[in-house]
């Protein structure tokens, strides 16, 4: 898997190395070759993702992570072939507050607002119970499998 990084406001090495393994997994459980796969990463302050979130017409607020999927649905993502799956922005200030609210690892955090961004690229959604529960059994197994537990 492919992540571009902004170089405004790069994450550190171990971040970079958990992104990456969290990202292969969690396209190799959708079916896809992960050496396809390709996703743009932005980290930004508070005010930005606030901008960005009023703009895309969600809310008004500061949330902690955007995702902008390329594909609205993942019966359209190609099978084969170079694909590039969307764009995410996280929003550092939030991360490391919700890691201290959760008493997780801010690197914990970045990697799971990571993956949970991935799988909306993928195509999840947490609308329903249903989708909500699968989304986050997917997120927490991928997480266990590269080490970052709760």
């Amino acid at each position: 898997m492919n992540i571009i990084f902004s170089e405004e406001r790069m994450p550190g090495e171990k971040v970079i190395g958990f992104m990456q393994e969290a990202g292969a997994l969690c396209i190799a459980k959708s079916g896809l070759d992960p050496e396809n796969i390709e996703v743009s990463v932005t980290f930004v302050g508070s005010d930005e993702i606030r901008e960005l979130n009023r703009i895309h017409g969600m809310k008004d607020s500061v949330t902690d992570v955007l995702s902008f999927p390329q594909y609205a649905a993942e019966e359209e993502i190609p099978k084969n072939g170079h694909i590039s799956l969307g764009d995410v922005v996280i929003c550092s200030e939030q991360a490391l507050l919700q890691a201290d609210d959760f008493g997780h690892t801010p690197e914990r955090e970045l990697v799971y607002l990571f993956v949970h961004s991935v799988f909306h690229l993928l195509g999840y959604d947490h609308d329903s119970e249903d989708g909500r529960s699968e989304m986050r059994e997917q997120e927490e197994s991928v997480m266990e499998q590269i080490g970052l537990v709760r």
